[in-house]
């Protein structure tokens, strides 16, 4: 797909990949955008408890612009596997799983734009000897994050529901806990939900997101958390 025009229809394509852990195989699933053929190839890495259905309206403008958008759900989270070992849950294991999709595009440079979490995953990955990692736009934090940052954020792991009784439960839930995320219409809300919880047979939702993730936020872990050494060794502007 290469149209440009502004008001051109853009369908996402949903797939995953195999990647490993200590643990045995995951499937890390993606939503991809724009052309499959375009050498100019973007990722849009999500945060801590969210899922790569947050950047849709970044990815069709990218793609209405020519470039290829791919928008991974880190495992543990949306419609990816959810790992056998919490303790995997690191950033490691997310790196060497976007290395494997990195491989599955078949370009030789990406750029990356990462959120929280995902600006952390590109700092490691951008960092590293021969990085295929061209551009970055890190968004929502830096190279260090202070422990009070991460008591916070284990608070409001240890406080995410387990049920919601009701789609409106969802979103009103949502519409709480991501106010920082910034003044949304009710489309932009309904999108942030929709693609983050699942039905259940009773018509309740569960939430697509591990809780197992909070281990890493045990107040016992709780320290500053330091990356200067990855940023510096990074080469993209």
């Amino acid at each position: 797909m290469s149209g440009s025009g502004a008001g051109e229809t853009i369908t996402p394509r949903q797939d995953s990949v195999l990647s490993l852990s200590r643990q045995g195989f995951h499937r890390v699933a993606y939503t991809e955008w724009g052309d499959p053929a375009s050498a100019k190839v973007v990722f849009c890495v999500h945060g801590l408890t969210r899922q790569g259905r947050d950047f849709d309206p970044l990815a069709m403008a990218l793609a209405r612009r020519g470039y290829r958008v791919f928008c991974p759900d880190l495992v543990g989270r949306g419609r990816s596997d959810w790992l056998r070992d919490p303790d995997d849950y690191a950033l490691p294991q997310y790196a060497t799983d976007m290395t494997v999709l990195l491989a599955r595009t078949g370009v030789k440079s990406v750029n990356w734009i990462g959120t929280s979490l995902g600006a952390l995953v590109g700092m490691v990955v951008a960092s590293q000897s021969a990085s295929p990692v061209r551009r970055m736009v890190v968004n929502d934090i830096g190279p260090f994050v202070p422990h009070t940052a991460l008591h916070r954020l284990g608070l409001n792991l240890r406080a995410m529901p387990k049920r919601l009784a009701n789609y409106e439960a969802a979103e009103a839930y949502f519409r709480d806990v991501l106010a920082p995320f910034g003044e949304l219409d009710d489309a932009g809300w309904r999108l942030l939900t929709e693609h983050s919880i699942r039905r259940q047979e009773d018509g309740s939702y569960r939430m697509l997101c591990d809780p197992g993730i909070a281990r890493a936020f045990r107040p016992a872990l709780f320290y500053n958390v330091s990356m200067w050494r990855h940023w510096d060794a990074i080469e993209a502007p």
